[in-house]
């Protein structure tokens, strides 16, 4: 099904849904309604649990997949889907960090990734717009003439196909460029639809609509739902986006929740090829896709921490302005945000969930890098779990600790959580205050702190808005609609329903009922 809109330059009146969920029908699995027993439960149907998923039941073992809501439907249903193992100017990073060796790792493992993938697609003729494409990070500012030097270098000392460039594809100047050769692009969630279908049979499932409660680690492992129902496992994979279960491993305060914009948009002329990110601030990301007969242009960008903005709508505009100065514009026709998370030193956390534990594994902080990072994570799993080991467990192992490469980085970004925890519940509300349809406010009620919007039916929607992970207050996303946390990325709807962790609970509702109409409530 392709979803065809019409020509519009009104960024507002696109359609508010990532293309590639607008442009699919996904199968229904019905959700857990007894307890079973699999040798690995995998608690999340994105490219990770369903990749991993794969792998394992291919060496004979018995899984079953429990998805919160519908597979795909999270992050990997939100991305921009390149398929690179240029994640931006990394690799100077983490030689920088880390050392050559553990830079070798990671561009290894996401090497094997991309290849993954395409011997996948081929292999199983899956049908998902897959093609090669060369990946570019590019500036336009003399400030990263040398970075980008400097990347092209330790890149090839890698063994990576990289090369310098002064142009670009792109019909703007540029002052330096790094191309990686013969990377890839797709439609994520054809793909992973597909995967998907080779997974229940023969002692293994997928569950969709089933919330995990709780994971207990005992001789045999246990993954409470929240009707009750229990899967019991020699081996749990948490591939949650946000580790559902910390386990002690203090996942909230090593990384931080980002969001990031989209526009799916039709110009005049066809895309020149590739898929480009420019070093420098604001983010720009660009590159093309099938769109029925014709091609939409994907153009994305404009990140700040989760909760940090008030008016995120702004950011929508942004990247329709660069569309409109760069291409001949034609019509904007999808929108959409995605979150991520981004570890202290830019590397995900894969492996081990805590060192006291081999029976719990986690794959998380893909830093908007997920298409290959995340295969690469099901991948090391899998070895960790048949094998006992990988080649690539080293670079991305969760409990590494250097000071020196994140301590600094850890600080600021606590000390920002402190802020937000304390600020947020000391920042005055105001106690009269007019609402008006589609518009939500901060207010005081009954002397406590509220979040009150209301709809365009014009009922009034009022929660809580103490975050129920760590007790942060919330802020209002317009763009979404949806109640955000600055501490750790948690979020919301206008009705207090949790649309991504780390938060289990809901919000409090306030008054009488869920939807409480009462224009003259403040």
């Amino acid at each position: 099904m392709e979803n065809s809109k019409s020509n519009n330059l009104d960024v507002f009146s696109s359609c508010h849904e990532p293309y590639w969920l607008a442009s699919i029908n996904r199968p229904d699995y019905a959700p857990l309604k007894e307890d079973i027993k699999v040798d690995v439960a995998i608690i999340g149907g994105g490219l990770v649990g369903i990749t991993s998923a794969l792998l394992l039941k291919d060496q004979g073992l018995k899984v079953a997949v429990i998805e919160a809501n519908k597979i795909a439907g999270g992050t990997t249903g939100h991305t921009t889907a390149k398929i690179t193992i240029q994640h931006g100017l990394i690799y100077d990073k983490i030689v920088s960090k880390f050392g050559k060796e553990k830079a070798k790792q990671y561009a290894d493992a996401n090497e094997a990734a991309l290849h993954f993938i395409s011997n996948v697609v081929k292999k199983k003729n899956i049908d998902c717009d897959f093609c090669t494409q060369d990946s570019y990070v590019y500036t336009q500012s003399e400030d990263y003439i040398k970075k980008i030097e400097k990347e092209v270098e330790i890149a090839q000392s890698l063994g990576i196909k990289a090369s310098y460039e002064t142009k670009i594809p792109l019909p703007f100047d540029i002052k330096a460029a790094v191309r990686f050769e013969n990377q890839a692009q797709f439609h994520p969630l054809k793909y992973i639809v597909s995967l998907a279908k080779d997974i229940p049979g023969d002692g293994s499932y997928i569950f969709e609509k089933t919330k995990v409660v709780d994971v207990k680690e005992e001789e045999r492992c246990t993954v409470v739902t929240s009707n009750g129902n229990r899967v019991t496992a020699d081996k749990i994979i948490i591939a949650s986006h946000f580790p559902c279960y910390d386990g002690k491993g203090m996942y909230f305060a090593r990384q931080y929740a980002e969001k990031s914009y989209v526009l799916g948009v039709k110009i005049k002329d066809k895309f020149p090829g590739g898929m480009y990110v420019n070093a420098e601030a604001p983010a720009r990301s660009l590159r093309a896709q099938r769109h029925g007969e014709d091609e939409i242009v994907l153009v994305a960008g404009e990140h700040h921490r989760t909760g940090s903005e008030k008016q995120t709508n702004v950011h929508y505009d942004n990247l329709g302005n660069f569309a409109k100065e760069t291409f001949d514009l034609q019509g904007i026709l999808y929108r959409w945000s995605t979150q991520d998370y981004v570890t202290a030193d830019n590397v995900p956390y894969v492996g081990y969930l805590t060192s006291n534990t081999s029976k719990l594994f986690v794959a998380t902080g893909f830093g908007k890098w997920g298409m290959t990072n995340s295969t690469a994570a099901a991948k090391i799993i899998a070895d960790l779990i048949v094998k006992g080991d990988s080649p690539w467990a080293q670079v991305y192992n969760p409990s590494r600790f250097d000071i020196a490469a994140s301590g600094a980085k850890l600080v600021s970004y606590n000390l920002e959580v402190a802020e937000n925890l304390v600020g947020g519940k000391l920042y005055p509300a105001p106690k009269d205050v007019e609402i008006k349809n589609g518009e939500a406010k901060i207010v005081t009620m009954d002397g406590q702190k509220v979040g009150a919007y209301r709809d365009d039916q014009g009922e009034l929607h009022v929660v809580d808005i103490t975050c129920t992970h760590l007790g942060c207050e919330l802020t209002w996303n317009e763009a979404e609609k949806t109640w955000d946390c600055p501490c750790h990325g948690s979020r919301f709807t206008y009705d207090g329903d949790n649309v991504e962790g780390p938060a289990f609970l809901p919000l409090k509702h306030l008054g009488e009922g869920k939807n409480k109409k009462d224009p003259n409530i403040f």
